[in-house]
This record gives C-alpha cells, sequence and structure tokens, in this order.
C-alpha cells in the first residue's frame, strides 16, 4: 500500500485534473462524503467545485488550500479489502489527517496498469474558515498504513512481473492479460469461494457468465455493462479456478479424498487441509487431455502417501 500526499497548489488544479480524466475515460467517480447532496457525481462539474469554492472564499490568506492525495493498493490489496472496505478505509483515512468532517471527493483512475484512487478536498476548514493544521501529515500517513496492514493482513506480494490489470474497452492482449489475473487470484488462498472470486473480478470490471453452451468472460464498465465483446471460457488456458465443470471438479476431489457438497457448490475436504485443497483446484484445468497423464499420476501418488 502506497498513500501519497501530491503538493496541489490549488484545489481547482487538483480537482480539475481529475475531472479530465474522468472525462477522457480513465477515471470513474467512486466515493463522496459531507457533500451538499447525497450524490454529488450526477450534477456538473462546475456544480461539484462550487463544494470547494464556496468554503476557499471564506479565507484569502491561505494560499496552498488543496488536499490532493493518491491510495494505491496493490492487487492483493484491493482483494483483500473489497469495494466496501476500500471505501471504509479511505473514509478513515480522512478522519486520521483530521479532514473526516470536510467535503471530499473520490475518483478510481485506471490510466496505468494498476487500479488507484484520488482525494480532492480542501484545507480550509467549512466551518471554521481556518486553515486545517497539517503539521506530521507523512507520519501520520505512515501510521495509517501500518494499522491498515494489520487490519487487513497486508502484505507486499505483487508479482515480481509487472502485467496490465487494466482492462477497457481499448485493451490491448486482452486475452493474454485476462489470463494473468486469472493466474493472480488462482494463487490467493484466501480466496475461497466462487462468490469470493467473483467479487475479486468485479473490482478490475470482469465477470464470468452463464450461456447454454458454457461460460463466457465480459469487460464491462462501472456499470457492470460490457464493454466488449466475451470471450468463451473454452478459449483460455489458465482459467478462474472456480468456474471448472462440477463432474471434473468433483472426479479431482474424490481422487484425493475430497467430496462435493451439492447444497451449496462448496468442497468439504476429509483431510483437513486446506492449503493442499486450494492447491489441486488450481490443478483442475490441466486434466484435460492426455499431455498431463504424469501430472494427474502425480495427483494420485499423493493421494496414497496421505492415506498412509
Amino acid at each position: 500500500m502506497v498513500i501519497v500526499i501530491h503538493q496541489a497548489s490549488s484545489t481547482s488544479n487538483a480537482f480539475f485534473y481529475n475531472e479530465r480524466k474522468a472525462k477522457e475515460g480513465n477515471a470513474t467517480f467512486y466515493h463522496s462524503r459531507n457533500t451538499p447532496s447525497a450524490n454529488p457525481f450526477i450534477y456538473s462539474s462546475q456544480h461539484r467545485f462550487q463544494i470547494f469554492k464556496r468554503i476557499e472564499d471564506s479565507n484569502t490568506r491561505v494560499k496552498n488550500k488543496g488536499l490532493h492525495m493518491s491510495f494505491n493498493p496493490t492487487m492483493n490489496d484491493m482483494i483483500r479489502m473489497g469495494e466496501k472496505g476500500i471505501r471504509a478505509e479511505l473514509d478513515n483515512l480522512m478522519k486520521q489527517l483530521g479532514y473526516g468532517n470536510q467535503p471530499y471527493l473520490v475518483y478510481r483512475h485506471a490510466d496505468i496498469d494498476r487500479v488507484h484512487f484520488h482525494i480532492v478536498s480542501t484545507r480550509i476548514d467549512k466551518q471554521t474558515g481556518k486553515k486545517i493544521k497539517d503539521n506530521f501529515e507523512k507520519e501520520k500517513v505512515q501510521k495509517f498504513i501500518k494499522e491498515l496492514e494489520q487490519t487487513h493482513q497486508l502484505k507486499n506480494d505483487e508479482p515480481k512481473e509487472k502485467i496490465n490489470l487494466k482492462f477497457t474497452k481499448y485493451s490491448n492482449n486482452l486475452k493474454q492479460n485476462l489470463e494473468s489475473l486469472f493466474t493472480e487470484l488462482n494463487r490467493m488462498d484466501f480466496i475461497t469461494s466462487k462468490q469470493m472470486y467473483n467479487d475479486a473480478l468485479k473490482l478490475f470490471h470482469i465477470e464470468v457468465r452463464q450461456v447454454p453452451k458454457g461460460h463466457v468472460v465480459f469487460v464491462t464498465d462501472e456499470n457492470g455493462n460490457p464493454i466488449r465483446h466475451p470471450i468463451k471460457m473454452s478459449d483460455f488456458v489458465e482459467k478462474p479456478r472456480f468456474f471448472q465443470s462440477e463432474e471434473k471438479a468433483e472426479k479431482i476431489a474424490l481422487a484425493v479424498g475430497y467430496t462435493m457438497d451439492k447444497s451449496d457448490n462448496n468442497i468439504t475436504n476429509r483431510l483437513a487441509n486446506s492449503r493442499m485443497f486450494a492447491d489441486l483446484l488450481r490443478l483442475i484445468p490441466m486434466y484435460s487431455g492426455n499431455i498431463e497423464h504424469k501430472k494427474k499420476k502425480l495427483l494420485l501418488k499423493k493421494r496414497k502417501g496421505l492415506r498412509r
């Protein structure tokens, strides 16, 4: 997790930078607090800007009135926190810095190879008209990050090789990058259900939908509307872990001592070994041809070893 306080000379610079990104399609309106209207994003940009301008007009002495921060979670951070967690922690960050009662807007950016968030507010207190004290802001941010990492068990486990997880209607190498996303999600043992997997995919504007002949993968906008032609699941070499056919999953599960609970589509581990189970589920796509015969034999060999 990285949080940066940008040295904005004015609120207007920070505000219109983010508004321009939204207009270009590289950012979306994500979150807001303490604004006169419940949803300021349904109004014009000038309406939103006036929220800050009216407050700042009461203080003509302070020069640098703008507060502009970027909240930069890793892919794992986003998945562990989830959408609700991210919004809650953005609010907690503002409270810790002394801006919890101030109006602020949050923009979700996807103009580089990772998703991040920009916060725009004013340093002029909306009630007193005085500048909010900004002493030790860097220290406060570092303390917040440490608490955040402890609360959500965040760690620096990003892959060394950078992959492009920005999915838009203009994305290049879509199939390859989707497989990279599936690979990263498949290795995360804390994702223990299809619902969790679906929630993780939605963080990247990806949805898997069922059709009469199987499943297809869509890239969507922030409202869940498809913006690209779908790709058939069968076209992927690396497939999402929880979207194998039930029959195939059951065969692999039974081979190593697992049972499929039909009532809720969860697999119960007879061997009480959840880590091994997560690893086995990742291997399920490999058992579709004779090429992987050796791996299947190895799996069965493991089964014999576990029964001893």
